[in-house]
């Protein structure tokens, strides 16, 4: 399998303020004269990581990656005060302005896949081109398959884990549930709740189990974040109407896609994936056979790769 383009560094790091309380991390890498790309990562509340940044040819791309609010150095971590969809699309049209980029490609995975396509949506004249991988709906059929029943079937172990921090009474909604625990006056329950969400996703995340990648999720940091930013967006619908996506997808009508998913892809089943190219006739679908979920599964990467390396010749 094909290996990352070799680890780099930021050649620039900034602090943008939105709405209070939120302040945005962001970093450039690459190199200034290059194409613009904004790295959109998962959750929502997972942040992003240095082996990110090596998704793309740093000679050709000026990559831009930044956490969300209330997550990764972002500040005030695991806030969910003024957190939501609309919140993180005029994030990301902010990034754009100070940056002072006028057109930029994005690329993003699960989540970062989610509000990929509600960007472009929103913004399609500014964005050329997507590449995304473990499309996410955010529809509540999908977030029902992942966190009530259907992944429960696969996964039967992992997920008496899952429902353990939950009294028997409430699990038959697990999101409801699980928001009181995160957001309850208990801090050692909030936390072993948190704990308990973000391994049952670290858990699934791959075909074969990496403990490693458990172990991250597994970080009280990591995993108070991505489960109460998750919950709180889940409990909600994802703030976006019923089948929004699928719906606006004409809106994606001048955009060229590419579409990575792991045919066995456990937290975000692979009908998404279609139903988008489906509605949105420009974008390329790749069903990557043996592959789970996670940007990290070999194949899938590999996949993420050549699509860069692609849209770096159409894009120049």
């Amino acid at each position: 399998m094909r290996p990352l383009y070799p680890p780099i560094e930021p050649y620039v790091r900034h602090t943008l303020k939105v709405e209070p309380p939120h302040a945005l991390y962001i970093e450039e890498c690459g190199t200034p004269s290059g194409i613009p790309v904004l790295f959109v990562h998962g959750g929502p509340g997972g942040g992003c990581e240095p082996w990110h940044r090596q998704f793309f040819n740093p000679d050709r791309y000026r990559v831009v990656l930044f956490d969300q609010r209330g997550c990764g150095r972002s500040t005030p971590h695991a806030s969910l005060a003024g957190n939501n969809t609309q919140a993180l699309i005029d994030d990301i049209e902010r990034i754009r302005e100070h940056l002072g980029i006028e057109r930029w490609m994005l690329f993003g995975g699960s989540w970062g896949s989610t509000l990929s396509l509600l960007y472009a949506q929103a913004f399609p004249e500014r964005v050329t081109a997507l590449v995304l991988r473990g499309i996410f709906l955010c529809r509540r059929e999908d977030i029902a398959w992942f966190y009530q029943h259907g992944a429960s079937r696969l996964f039967p172990d992992a997920w008496q884990d899952f429902v353990a921090p939950v009294p028997e009474d409430q699990r038959d909604d697990m999101v409801a549930a699980y928001y009181r625990l995160l957001t309850g006056q208990d801090e050692i329950r909030r936390l072993a709740a948190a704990r308990a969400w973000s391994v049952w996703e670290g858990t699934t995340s791959t075909l074969n189990r990496k403990p490693s990648l458990v172990e991250h999720f597994a970080d009280s940091h990591v995993a108070l974040s991505m489960a109460r930013i998750e919950c709180h967006y889940f409990v909600n619908d994802a703030f976006i109407r019923p089948n929004q996506i699928i719906e606006d997808a004409d809106r994606l009508a001048n955009i060229p896609g590419r579409i990575v998913h792991g045919r066995y892809d456990v937290v975000c089943p692979v009908d998404q994936a279609v139903a988008l190219s489906r509605a949105w006739p420009r974008a390329e679908l790749d069903i990557i056979p043996a592959s789970g979920h996670s940007a990290g599964e070999p194949a899938i990467a590999e996949a993420l790769l050549a699509a860069t390396d692609y849209f770096s010749d159409r894009l120049a």
